[in-house]
């Protein structure tokens, strides 16, 4: 896997880590090796730019992803059973550490742990999951918690 990461947020986050957890999720989901993803760490500012410009809705968020290959049965990243999944372009995830470190607190954990977990549910995005009805809502987020906790498995094993 390609995963290239920049931080333009001025805010201090694990780079190594997301990597890693990105790298975890893309085998976990049988994409091609040779597929390239892009992180994005941005501030809230900017952040609330592309929230507005791309969702039309106010304020900064915390998760933003942009595909860039079509997925497709049988092709782009991910393949079917019967034929291999070609290397593609996967897109951008961004994310906004201000706004994941509110949420990590409000939900009780570390702001890492609250980045893992939007940078898991950006690339889901990127692979062609949405939450918009309930099906897919459940479809998504379980495949997110099961990720996640495969990913603390390998991170820390017993």
């Amino acid at each position: 896997m390609s995963i290239e990461i920049n931080n333009e947020s001025g805010v201090g986050v694990d780079e190594e880590s997301l990597v890693a957890l990105a790298t975890h999720v893309l085998a976990e989901m049988g994409i091609n090796p040779l597929a390239e993803l892009s992180i994005v760490v941005i501030d809230e500012d900017a952040m609330a730019e592309l929230h507005e410009k791309w969702m039309g809705e106010p304020g900064p968020t915390d998760v933003l992803a942009f595909p860039m290959d079509e997925l497709r049965p049988g092709g782009g990243a991910r393949g079917d059973s019967e034929s291999p999944a070609d290397p593609a372009l996967l897109g951008d995830v961004v994310l906004c550490p201000q706004v994941a470190a509110r949420q990590a607190e409000e939900a009780g954990h570390a702001t890492a742990d609250e980045l893992e977990l939007l940078c898991t549910h950006g690339i889901l995005h990127l692979l062609g999951y949405d939450h918009a009805e309930p099906e897919e809502h459940k479809e998504m987020f379980g495949l997110q918690s099961q990720l996640l906790e495969s990913w603390q498995e390998v991170r820390n094993p017993r």
